[in-house]
């Protein structure tokens, strides 16, 4: 691989447009950077192109129009495995192997790249460690038997388990109770002060954006409107981001009919 210019983001948009049958496009125009160890949200409405700005960045789809760059190369001049196995990718559904053990499902990525059995042990033990769960209770059970919030912890555990320098999460705890997705946000904070992972991070949840955000990118119909420090947002009198400023503020006679 040819060495990276010190000053290219680690993901870039370069006039990016993807379009489906019949000419409509899902996105259009985008520029956008992503920068090394910040964690970039991408916030909107359904449909508005989050998940499909998503996997143009590990070439799950193909850009109609535009370059996508990772790391400093087209995603075109990357080999589809290579690229993948650099980024780590965790969605609201996890997709564990249901018939494969807890450890065997983290260990899968570093099983296929040739690791040493006991360093992909070894690997497996500590992400356990890192997620809150015990290796020892939780290496042999099977999906079916963990909580939502367990397999959520071992979905983003698979994600890291090769070390990726990026990771993609879409909308990954949308299906949790209240308590337990604050509870993990709070884990996801903490984790990433310690890793530093560069982050494509999808949601329509402000209150989530706001929390866990270096910076949002606010798309609407398949158009980035916008990028912003949680300050800047919060501060915004843009009139598509004061439709969101609304939604954190419940009126007191919601509470008491």
């Amino acid at each position: 691989m040819a060495p990276q210019e010190e000053t290219a983001s680690m993901i870039e948009f370069r006039d990016v447009r993807y379009s489906v049958g019949g000419g409509r496009d899902l996105l259009s125009e985008l520029n956008l950077q992503v920068e090394a160890g910040e964690t970039l949200v991408l916030l909107g409405r359904s449909g508005s192109g989050k998940s499909t700005t998503l996997k143009l960045i590990n070439r799950l789809l193909e850009p109609t129009a535009g370059q996508v760059m990772v790391e400093g190369r087209s995603i075109f001049d990357w080999d589809p495995i290579r690229l993948r196995r650099r980024i780590g990718y965790v969605i609201q559904e996890i997709g564990l192997f249901p018939h494969f053990t807890i450890g065997r499902n983290i260990g899968l990525l570093p099983q296929l790249e040739g690791w040493p059995r006991e360093r992909q042990s070894q690997r497996v033990e500590e992400l356990l460690r890192m997620m809150g769960l015990d290796s020892e209770t939780f290496g042999h059970r099977y999906p079916c038997e963990l909580s939502g919030g367990q397999r959520q912890r071992v979905g983003v555990a698979r994600a890291l388990a090769a070390d990726p320098p990026i990771l993609l999460m879409d909308e990954p705890f949308g299906a949790l109770d209240p308590l337990t997705r604050a509870e993990i946000q709070r884990e996801f904070l903490a984790l990433q002060r310690r890793l530093h992972k560069t982050i494509v991070f999808v949601t329509h949840d402000i209150r989530e954006a706001l929390i866990l955000g270096t910076r949002i990118a606010l798309l609407e119909a398949g158009k980035l409107l916008g990028t912003y420090s949680r300050a800047d947002f919060l501060n915004s009198t843009e009139p598509a981001v004061l439709s969101y400023l609304t939604a954190l503020r419940v009126p007191d006679e919601t509470l008491h009919p």
